[in-house]
């Protein structure tokens, strides 16, 4: 049974194999400081005997072979690059044989029984500890790319270790001048996947054996086959995983990552639906209007496609509202709610009770004294339900309101379709029904609603996006509900776009 866990990319042997990144520091910490004490001990610095040092050395050597067991195991997941991994494998390897020695020629059982015993010690402690260093700088690059750990290395160290100068990391995209004349692949695709994907997609690090940093490699995927198939943004494997929940292990980005917006996604689709051309401008694709915004978000404004445009953020993030009164705020926590400001320099706060699942509607009216401030309200998993509602629509500049898994309904949704600001509805897991967001899509500054595991229907959601075409409606994984999210791109995909995407 332990052979096959062994060989085999089991569940059982990734578990194991995670545990990696927390043994390795055991050899890592045990091994620098017997280094260390034996330096102190030898210059009379410090006063160790050596039975101490001796045991160190042995839960080093543990360690170590334990770390080796766990990454060997991890590494059946694959996404490395083998050279680099091969490498890491041998020097970790090379870690624990050499600290074995250290600790069989210290060590009163067995010192005296090999030959010339103290002339291996100090060369075994010292390669034990310098192949340590190596192998973290490779563990290093494994996990976060080529160079990790020297990448921001400054001059003049850089050039005196032969280091290339180093390369700008793209983290966010930068302003198109004119984006009609901007080629959609280069300009606009691929700083995207840059800024979102590539750090676990690379030459060095190829999470799921699969790269983003190029189109051919986008087309020859990995271990799920392609990342994406040429006119069809909803049977796209890269399109799907960032549509799961974002708790979802498969879920990319993974969480805890800067994730795409809702823009980036539609970019995505339709640059897919288009047939992923990689020689095309934005002028020489169909654009419709629900796409225009996220267009016109790129630009710095003077060529951007003429429509009306969405702000790059919500307008209720610029607004200027007095300081929240101190013993609102107070009374709040003391029911367990969490109320973070979210800005340093304003007074707009985030409310939520993710450590408070009890709060109940009789609770509800306690956040009216923070009706200006409150701009972002998390509900979801509370005991709340349609009356709780009527205290929050008192909420004039909410902009997101997460009920995911409440008592709420139809009649309660009826009470936010006024609201100013709302942007964001999260009704998950609740008795909404096709009625609920029927009337919620009267609210024209909506712009998403996440309504899987509810009573709403495709047909519903369907009939929501012939009148709402700008309204982002997720309904989980389903195929119709992908189509219903990615329908920007599909509306404008040309009649041949599979053939599209060879050119």
């Amino acid at each position: 049974m332990l052979s096959i866990i062994l060989l085999q990319a089991s569940d059982w042997a990734l578990f194991f194999g995670r545990f990696h990144p927390v043994l390795v520091h055991l050899p890592i910490g045990f091994l620098l400081v017997a280094a260390l004490l034996e330096i102190g001990r030898r210059t009379g610095k410090v006063s160790v005997s050596d039975s101490t040092i001796t045991f160190i050395l042995l839960w080093s050597a543990i360690g170590a072979t334990l770390a080796c067991i766990a990454g060997y195991l991890l590494s059946q997941a694959g996404g490395y690059e083998q050279e680099l991994l091969d490498e890491h494998m041998w020097q970790g390897i090379g870690v624990a044989v050499l600290a074995w020695i250290a600790w069989a020629v210290k060590s009163e059982t067995f010192g005296e029984k090999i030959p010339m015993a103290p002339l291996f010690y100090i060369p075994a402690l010292f390669f034990g500890s310098l192949l340590t260093m190596v192998a973290g700088h490779h563990g290093g690059s494994l996990t976060h790319g080529d160079g990790y750990l020297t990448q921001y290395t400054p001059e003049p160290f850089r050039s005196l270790a032969g280091i290339p100068a180093r390369a700008e990391l793209v983290a966010e995209i930068k302003p198109i001048a004119d984006v009609n004349q901007a080629l959609v692949y280069q300009d606009i695709v691929q700083p995207i996947l840059n800024a979102r994907c590539v750090q676990c997609h690379n030459a060095t690090k190829q999470k799921g054996d699969l790269r983003m940093d190029g189109f051919d490699r986008l087309m020859k995927g990995g271990e799920n086959g392609p990342a994406l198939i040429a006119g069809k943004s909803t049977e796209s494997e890269m399109l799907k995983r960032c549509l799961l929940p974002l708790e979802d292990d498969n879920h990319m980005p993974p969480k805890g990552k800067t994730q795409l917006t809702d823009q980036q996604i539609a970019l995505l689709a339709w640059w897919i639906d288009q047939g992923a051309p990689t020689d095309k401008k934005v002028a020489d694709l169909q654009v419709t209007e629900p796409l225009k915004p996220a267009l016109a978000s790129l630009g710095t404004g003077a060529a951007a496609p003429t429509a009306p445009s969405e702000p790059s953020q919500s307008a209720v993030l610029s607004l200027q509202v007095p300081a929240p009164d101190a013993k609102a705020v107070a009374s709040l926590k003391s029911t367990n709610l969490l109320v973070m400001p979210l800005a340093q320099d304003q007074n707009l706060v985030e409310v939520s009770a993710v450590n408070a699942p009890a709060f109940t509607d009789a609770q509800a009216a306690m956040l009216n004294p923070l009706a200006e401030q409150i701009v972002w309200l998390k509900l979801g998993n509370t005991k709340v339900t349609d009356a709780a509602l009527s205290e929050v629509a008192k909420l004039k500049n909410l902009n997101k309101l997460h009920l995911e898994h409440t008592a709420v309904t139809d009649a309660g949704l009826a009470k936010l379709k006024d609201m100013k600001y709302l942007e964001y509805l999260n009704v998950i897991g609740t008795q909404v029904t096709d009625a609920g967001l029927k009337a919620m899509a009267g609210n024209k500054g909506l712009k998403s609603i996440y309504v899987w595991q509810s009573m709403v229907t495709d047909s519903g959601i369907a009939e929501l996006r012939r009148a709402r075409p700008d309204l982002i409606v997720v309904n989980g994984l389903t195929e119709a509900a992908v189509a219903e999210f990615l329908k920007v791109g599909q509306e404008s995909k040309p009649a041949d776009a599979t053939e599209a995407g060879k050119n």
